[in-house]
C-alpha cells in the first residue's frame, strides 16, 4: 500500500514537521489496536539537481502515535523532493506515503 500526501512547500532557511506539527497520519490504515513498531524517511529528487537530496531529512523519524514525525531542513530553490515515509506496524504492515516537498526561494520583505 502506497498513499500520497501533498507535503506543501518551505524555502530553504526553514526547518518544519513533514506533514505539519502533528507529523504524517498512518491511521487510517490502521486497526484500532495496532501501532508503529518502526519508523523509517527516504527522500529523492523529483525535479531539478540536488546531490545531496537525503540531507533534507533532520534527525531519524519517530513515531508519535498512529503517525510519524519527520523533520525537514534546507533543501535547494527549485527542487521538488518525493519524500517517502515508511512505517511497520504490530501487525506486520509496512505502509508508505509519500509526498512531494516544493524547496521555494525565500521571498524578500
Amino acid at each position: 500500500m502506497t498513499a500520497r500526501q501533498e507535503f506543501g512547500s518551505k524555502t530553504p532557511n526553514e526547518t518544519v514537521w513533514l506533514g505539519g506539527p502533528n507529523g504524517v497520519d498512518f491511521s487510517s490504515y490502521m486497526a484500532a489496536s495496532e501501532t508503529i513498531s518502526n519508523a523509517a524517511a527516504n527522500c529523492v529528487v523529483w525535479s531539478g539537481t540536488d546531490p545531496s537530496p537525503t540531507s533534507v531529512l533532520s534527525g531519524a523519524p519517530s513515531a508519535a502515535g498512529n503517525a510519524i514525525k519527520q523533520m525537514v531542513t534546507g533543501g535547494l530553490a527549485g527542487v521538488i523532493y518525493l519524500v517517502q515515509v515508511i512505517a511497520t506496524t504490530s501487525a506486520g504492515q509496512i505502509l508508505t506515503i509519500g509526498g512531494y516537498l516544493s524547496v521555494i526561494a525565500s521571498q524578500p520583505g
